[in-house]
């Protein structure tokens, strides 16, 4: 993945993110007013919460993008008051609502991403500044992440092998700035190798991409790997 950055090689991971959105919205046409306000998996979370979370988050990255492609850079979220406010404005919204939100402010991100000349240009984001192609791969991991939050019946085993091996990198960025976490040890069936944590003897963690992934994210308990025993990782995202 940091190939990829480097190279801005992004178109792959577009029609990925393009793909994911419909397997998303496909998933999320069924539900109701009702149950848009039935809990999510993240604790406190209701599905119309995350659901605005994500379609805040494209448009949040359709700033940054816009901001690159002007000269003028922005940051990622002007404030928490606006993000938490954003929040409660979803939390109230129809499913009819929800659903076009989803759809538009993904194709907005998509239309700004066309925009782009030069993918290594700067971009402010929250792992600090990296080239603009890193926005699409943080995108993809969104959409991916928060479609199993959603609690639609998505599971790790429709994630493609591509896919999971972008996110499982994607994430070990992220954690690699978190103080506290135990430290691991990844080697996936696929050849990734990733060191995480800082607390403890360093473990040997073994599987699958899409399963370390769902692991270090928080959004398994690991069953499926080996040598992971006895480690809870706090959610990601």
């Amino acid at each position: 993945m940091r190939d990829m950055i480097r190279l801005g090689q992004v178109e792959p991971v577009r029609k990925r993110i393009a793909d994911a959105t419909q397997t998303l919205l496909g998933d999320t046409i069924t539900l109701s007013d009702t149950d848009w306000l039935e809990p999510s998996l993240l604790p406190g979370w209701s599905r119309a919460q995350v659901a605005t979370h994500i379609a805040r988050s494209a448009d949040a990255m359709r700033q940054v993008v816009l901001g690159v492609v002007s000269g003028d850079l922005r940051p990622l979220y002007p404030s928490d008051e606006e993000r938490r406010a954003a929040l409660e404005r979803g939390a109230t919204a129809s499913g009819l609502e929800l659903q076009i939100e989803l759809d538009t402010t993904a194709g907005g991100l998509d239309a700004a991403f066309g925009l782009v000349t030069n993918w290594t240009e700067p971009a402010p984001l929250p792992l600090g500044v990296m080239p603009v192609s890193a926005l699409v791969v943080a995108r993809l991991h969104e959409v991916v992440l928060h479609h199993l939050d959603l609690n639609t019946g998505y599971a790790l085993d429709r994630v493609d092998a591509v896919t999971a091996r972008w996110l499982l990198q994607w994430a070990a960025l992220w954690l690699r700035t978190k103080r506290g976490l135990p430290a691991v040890d990844l080697v996936s069936e696929s050849g990734v190798r990733e060191s995480l944590g800082d607390t403890g003897e360093p473990l040997l963690v073994t599987g699958s991409d899409a399963a370390l992934w769902g692991w270090v994210t928080g959004r398994t308990a690991g069953e499926s790997l080996t040598g992971g025993d006895g480690i809870a990782w706090p959610l990601l995202g």
